[in-house]
């Protein structure tokens, strides 16, 4: 197995962090008051609370941000997809023991559970990745 790099743990993220990510993740480009706007019930916070929330999330590289006008307008520094990756990596570098097996089949388990669809689509991407994997090492093979 692969040595698993630093930047591929993920920073602990409260409730409202991450319900902010999510917001972004749907909406590329959002300033704060609009974010805080569309807060569900249960996370509605004030607008400081917020900003101090995407200040955090920020600092620890999760979003960027740009000045437009007196505001900040802020989107997600990753994709959905890869933060959900980066985030199995961590948990899986967490309670790795030596055989990926356990692992591998809990999470066979878990796409069966979702729907047969979601079995069906991990086929696709193992197969998807396989074929860049190939196509990669013939073309290494070219260069030599």
């Amino acid at each position: 197995m692969k040595a698993r790099s630093q930047s591929n743990t993920l920073p602990h993220l409260g409730e409202l962090e991450l319900a902010l990510l999510r917001a972004l993740w749907d909406v590329p480009e959002c300033d704060a008051k609009s974010l805080q706007r569309d807060l569900a019930d249960a996370l509605k916070s004030s607008l400081n609370t917020v900003q101090s929330a995407l200040e955090r999330l920020h600092r620890k590289g999760l979003i960027k941000r740009a000045k437009r006008g007196r505001a900040y307008v802020y989107q997600a520094e990753l994709s959905r997809g890869e933060f959900l990756g980066k985030l199995i990596g961590k948990v899986i570098t967490q309670v790795h023991s030596g055989s990926m097996t356990p692992i591998l089949s809990g999470f066979v388990d878990f796409a069966h559970e979702i729907d047969h669809q979601s079995l069906d689509e991990l086929e696709r991407l193992i197969s998807k990745r396989r074929d860049k994997t190939e196509d990669r090492k013939n073309s290494d093979g070219e260069k030599q």
